[in-house]
């Protein structure tokens, strides 16, 4: 064999290894990328899931706090504000991920408020409906909390992924971005504070 045919077929085999690693690095990128848009849609059902319990208990406290309209209309207008706000997991911004964080904020403080209305009314309290629909709020915010954690570990994946040299150079290459994490609302770390 000559030199020449010696360096073709070591520059074939770079090429070969190089293009093969092109390709699992691509296709690993596109995996954490459905895996972190995935976890969002699934934060986005846990949202859902929520604003659909919202009306039924408004209804149920309504028939027993006849007093209490300013709490139900913004615990109403917190719900609107919150599902008029949709957040497409392709066109995730930090800013729109503020916007969505603030308003499923307002919504939970209003939901607060509202749950507390069972201290100033004993037979709601006893209410065999409040308390199912009760479970069924703690239990899907539980759900938010959980699908929070999840997608923020999916982005965290992808992140790493996609920032960790060579493969940040096909992801420049292919336009993969990085996506934004949840983080919590400035005054979450002290309790919040409920007055009627």
């Amino acid at each position: 064999m000559s030199k020449k045919s010696i360096t073709l077929i070591v520059i074939a085999a770079i090429v070969v290894l190089l293009g093969g690693y092109g390709c699992s690095s691509y296709n690993g990128m596109v995996q954490k990328d459905e895996a972190a848009a995935t976890a969002w849609s699934n934060l986005q059902s846990q949202y859902q899931r929520r604003a659909d319990l919202i009306p039924n208990l408004v209804n149920t406290v309504k028939g027993y706090a006849k007093h209490e309209s300013e709490t139900l209309e913004n615990v109403v207008a917190a719900r609107a504000k919150a599902t008029q706000l949709t957040v497409d997991a392709n066109d995730l911004t930090p800013e729109k991920m503020k916007q969505l964080q603030a308003a499923q904020g307002e919504l939970s403080q209003a939901l607060g408020r509202l749950l507390m209305l069972t201290e100033n009314y004993p037979d709601l309290k006893a209410n065999e409906n409040f308390r199912d629909l009760q479970a069924q709020l703690e239990g899907t915010e539980n759900r938010i909390n959980e699908s929070r954690r999840l997608y923020n570990e999916s982005v965290k994946t992808y992140n790493v992924g996609i920032r960790t040299f060579p493969a940040n150079i096909m992801a420049g290459m292919f336009g993969f971005e990085k996506r934004p994490a949840f983080e919590a609302e400035a005054g979450a770390e002290k309790a919040p504070s409920v007055e009627f």
